[in-house]
């Protein structure tokens, strides 16, 4: 071992090292979220090239993305290591199947990959007389890839989907979905394409029929590295099993409490049951992390816990290594748009504090819960970009409502807005209840139900018109689409996977969000729990977790926090919950002095409500009015801070609250 590779090596902690250092036979690395997985691999790899174990052009280092690819290569450049393939399983596949095909198939190249399913599965569904739109066409494609992926064929699927517990996708029930699998193959065959899950599936074919062909892979790759092995698909398993042959020179990397992608297909068993495929593997779990403070870590390993007071198979509990810092904060809001407007004040805190936006995410459980944090963060001035979704004015759906709205207010009627709004939104898809399918049918009646419940809100508000309406439409999809070179990051759970930041709020976290209520057996609410973990263990240093009581302002106060974080939440108790200050008492337990600042409040309050023509709850809570008797704020910066005051209700009351406080203080 020559200096160079003993200076590498110390910089590991002890677990790590026996990664780097176990180079032979199966291993599997239990790695817990920030625990430096890629850096163990990294240099388990530079090592055994050093040593002479491994020769750089006979390893396949195998991820789930292009970029955790070039990380990969990257760092392994940086050790001083070339010439190891570091590649996605799709591109591995691709190079061997373009390599191999004259071979196997006797002449020609490799049929042209159909980059995008929906011109396939549109042709396959008007072949079959279904009648279904862009949104139903890209969730049977999202069917299709899980069918191939799960080596789900036309013939079995109906038995395979309702085992699996899946339900009807793009509005059509299973039977109908397994003749259109079958059709779909015929349009893909008639144009001479494949798909990328052909691209598996055809090189998992030549392996398995062509011996000559297997052991010439194999004595090309000899030693193989499995990153995110939580996420392997029963097709990936059995293309890493063709790999493999009878050899077990292999070493995976996952983290079973990161499993959320079991909808596409993946499956924590293949880590979970490594052991029992390859008897006397070597076990190592990386526990220490490095990347999120105790207080942080603390949470996620309770999360883990709560339920059964164990942790699941394969799962580890983390050991925080960074010094302590702020504790975690739990807020809970009166509705949607107080907690967007919320969350923003508290970016603004922050920012003020030094941390820069791009170390800042928002994230929720669905992509349409991005409104009204959009709407808060433009209102107040801060920039933001969303991460793996459209913005919210820019989704199709939306702007199909748009125009079906625009077109509302060309005929004559006497209804109130939010009626008016409920037709045309009628006309385009909207129904009272959400659709009983998943994906992006689902998401499609979200974004339109937002519409809804702003047209509610805005309506009880101001008791807008439905011209009204749309020119705040207008003007919050103008105020959303400036650019951006520098925000706070908006994504949704799965998107945020793999990725870090040095503040982190989930919002939303109420049951019916998450989990989600489509969420019914035991294994997909499971899901849903390891989904908060992922979102939890992306904080560095702030966590900031929040819920709203009710969908709109006024609305009946009936959600509660997630069931997860039950006997985690500081206080079950549906008031909210100050963190910035004490807790604010009750108004009939206010001390006399604070009482009387309370009573000059609603005075101001209800003066304020007449004018508007708003009732007066609309404005300010109780419970507000209270935090601002109790705290008495001087300035607009520390009135902010208070609950229940967002950056729109700052611009619009702050002055004449501030007033009312300073009259009473100079009395």
């Amino acid at each position: 071992m020559d200096a160079m590779d003993t200076d590498h090596l110390a910089a590991l902690d002890d677990d790590q090292r026996v990664v780097a250092t176990t180079l032979h036979g199966p291993l599997c690395v239990l790695a817990g979220a920030g625990t430096g997985k890629t850096r163990a691999i990294t240099h388990r790899i530079a090592h055994g090239v050093r040593s002479g174990a491994h020769h750089p052009q006979h390893l396949l280092a195998v991820t789930f993305t292009a970029r955790a690819a070039g990380e990969m290569r990257s760092r392994l450049r940086d050790l001083g290591v070339a010439g190891v393939q570091a590649r996605t399983f799709h591109s591995a596949a691709l190079r061997q199947l373009t390599f191999f095909w004259p071979q196997a198939i006797g002449g020609g190249g490799v049929p042209r990959i159909q980059e995008h399913k929906a011109p396939l599965v549109a042709e396959a569904a008007g072949r079959l007389g279904l009648g279904v739109d862009k949104v139903a066409i890209r969730d049977l494609a999202g069917e299709i890839e899980w069918a191939k992926v799960s080596m789900v064929t036309a013939e079995d699927y109906q038995r395979r989907a309702a085992a699996a517990g899946r339900q009807e996708a793009g509005g059509l029930d299973l039977a109908t979905i397994s003749s259109l699998l079958r059709t779909y193959e015929e349009v893909k065959t008639e144009r001479a394409v494949i798909d990328f899950e052909d691209v598996l599936l055809l090189m998992v074919g030549i392996l398995a029929e062509r011996d000559d062909i297997a052991d010439q892979v194999r004595r090309q790759y000899r030693h193989f590295v499995v990153d995110e092995y939580q996420d392997v698909s029963a097709l990936q398993q059995r293309l890493l099993d063709l790999w493999l042959g009878e050899r077990d020179d292999i070493c995976v990397v996952g983290d079973v409490s990161q499993t959320i992608y079991s909808f596409t297909g993946a499956s924590p068993e293949h880590l979970t049951g490594f052991r029992r495929r390859h008897p006397g593997a070597t076990v190592v779990e990386l526990v220490r992390d490095y990347r999120s403070t105790p207080q942080v870590v603390s949470l996620a390993n309770r999360l883990l816990t709560s339920r059964t007071g164990r942790m699941a198979p394969g799962a580890v509990r983390l050991e925080a290594q960074r010094p302590s810092s702020v504790p975690v904060r739990f807020e809970s809001w009166d509705d949607d748009v107080a907690e967007a407007e919320g969350v923003a004040a508290r970016v603004r805190v922050l920012v003020d504090q030094g941390v820069p936006l791009r170390e800042i995410a928002i994230l929720y459980r669905t992509n349409s819960q991005s409104e009204p944090l959009e709407d808060a963060l433009a209102r107040a001035g801060l920039g933001y970009q969303l991460r793996g979704g459209e913005r919210f004015f820019s989704r199709p759906e939306v702007r199909g409502a748009v125009v079906a709205l625009r077109a509302a207010t060309k005929v004559e009627d006497s209804g109130a807005m939010p009626d008016a709004v409920r037709l045309a939104l009628g006309s385009v898809g909207w129904t009272t209840e959400p659709p009983s399918g998943r994906g992006s049918v689902r998401e499609r009646w979200d974004s339109l139900n937002t519409l809804v419940h702003l047209a509610d809100d805005l309506y009880a508000r101001r008791g807008a018109s439905l011209a009204d309406y749309l020119e705040e439409l207008a003007e919050r999809a103008a105020a959303q689409h400036a650019p951006v070179a520098d925000g706070v990051t908006l994504a949704s759970m799965h998107a945020a996977k793999g990725l870090e930041w040095d503040a982190v709020f989930l919002v939303g976290l109420s049951d019916g969000l998450l989990p989600i209520s489509m969420a019914a057996t035991p294994e997909q609410i499971a899901e849903e729990r390891r989904l908060l973990y992922v979102g939890i263990t992306r904080a560095r240093e702030h966590l900031e977790l929040s819920f709203a009581r009710a969908r709109t302002a006024g609305g009946r106060a009936s959600r509660r926090h997630s069931r997860f974080l039950t006997g985690i939440w500081p206080t079950d108790d549906p008031a909210p919950a100050r963190t910035e200050k004490r807790a604010a008492p009750p108004s009939d337990e206010l001390d006399p002095a604070d009482r009387e600042l309370f009573e000059r409040l609603r005075e101001w309050r209800a003066t304020e409500a007449a004018r508007l023509s708003r009732p007066a709850y609309t404005i300010l809570h109780d419970t507000t009015l209270v935090a601002i008797a109790t705290a008495k704020p001087r300035d607009l910066r520390q009135l902010t801070l208070l609950r229940g005051i967002g950056a729109t209700k700052v611009q619009s009351y702050g002055p004449q609250v501030l007033a009312v406080v300073g009259e009473w203080l100079a009395r």
